[in-house]
């Protein structure tokens, strides 16, 4: 068989104008079926319960959406971009968390670069924070700032870095915490705020802060030392309150007798006197009677104190007779 001499027409017959009429009918109805599926697809869009949709057109914002079934027009004339307005998002700094949970799992690469900070009075510490943030509005959030993330984390790492430059070492590590984190906090919404941002700060936390492993061995002498001077102090205190609370009632006590004993006396020294007046008086009434009075009753005195009484004539020479000197009497 000749190949050579074959022409077109004799492989393929010549259609009829009718024929292609129709496929051309054919192959409109299938674009234009193709077209209002695709445009279908492309004008409807769904919002989650956590979201807003912002619409733009043209690259222009026109509005935002709430959760639920929404239009829009087709062929890319009209973008959606979903942003979550009710979550949650965190940013760690210093460390970051790999696996959240009962044990959690931290990465081990070091992040000095954004926790060695130099504290107020020129010690050197180990930051770690978190900032926790949402979005308030997502127009602003989308549009006013370009790279969001990066910039809320410039943000975050200046502000503490000018914060912790304004306290002690202390006062970092325990004292002045909460504080620290409240300040944070305020400087940077104020920041965002100022850049219409559209982000909302909701906290600010410090979670580790130490020195330097380089520095961490001396860094522990001095706290051993501190809570040394802390426990003698405490002890020194504990004596203390033993110790003068006692001396402070014993001083008491004395002072007490001594003001006892002195009214003993003035009240002694009164009555005597009075005693020495009313003896006056009477010895001046009877003189005989009063000094025999007062002889008797010294006498009586002194010969109830003796244990023995000898009664001598005033005619004996000596009294040595008299006495027994047995038994050393």
């Amino acid at each position: 068989m000749d190949f050579k001499n074959i022409k077109p027409e004799d492989i393929i017959p010549p259609s009829s104008s009718s024929g292609k009429q129709e496929y051309t009918k054919s192959a409109i109805l299938i674009i234009l079926a193709v077209f209002l599926i695709f445009s279908a697809f492309s004008s409807f869009y769904t919002i989650e319960p956590n979201e807003v949709g912002v619409v733009r057109r043209f690259g222009r914002f026109v509005r935002t959406t709430s959760p639920g079934l929404h239009f829009k027009l087709p062929w890319r004339i009209e973008k959606v971009n979903k942003v979550k307005v009710d979550y949650i998002f965190k940013e760690e700094f210093g460390f970051r968390t790999l696996k959240a949970g009962i044990k959690s799992q931290y990465a081990s690469r070091n992040y000095d670069d954004e926790s060695l900070m130099l504290t107020g009075d020129l010690n050197v510490l180990q930051v770690e924070w978190i900032v926790q943030y949402k979005i308030k509005d997502a127009a602003r959030f989308l549009f006013h700032i370009r790279d969001q993330r990066k910039t809320l984390r410039d943000i975050s790492e200046s502000v503490m870095r000018k914060i912790v430059g304004d306290y002690s070492l202390n006062e970092v590590l325990s004292s002045k915490r909460m504080e620290i984190n409240d300040i944070a906090q305020q400087n940077m919404q104020e920041i965002l705020d100022s850049y219409s941002s559209g982000i909302a700060i909701v906290t600010v936390k410090l979670q580790d802060v130490n020195p330097p492993e380089s520095v961490q061995p001396a860094f522990n002498e001095v706290n051993e030392a501190k809570q040394e001077r802390e426990r003698m102090i405490n002890q020194a205190w504990q004596i203390y309150n033993q110790k003068i609370p006692a001396a402070r009632g014993q001083a008491l006590k004395i002072v007490k007798e001594a003001e006892g004993y002195a009214q003993e006396k003035i009240n002694r020294a009164l009555g005597d006197a009075e005693r020495f007046l009313l003896l006056l008086e009477a010895y001046k009434e009877a003189k005989e009677v009063t000094r025999r009075r007062l002889y008797l009753e010294k006498m009586r005195e002194i010969v109830g104190k003796a244990h023995k009484v000898f009664i001598i004539d005033e005619e004996e020479k000596g009294i040595l007779p008299l006495l027994r000197l047995e038994n050393g009497e």
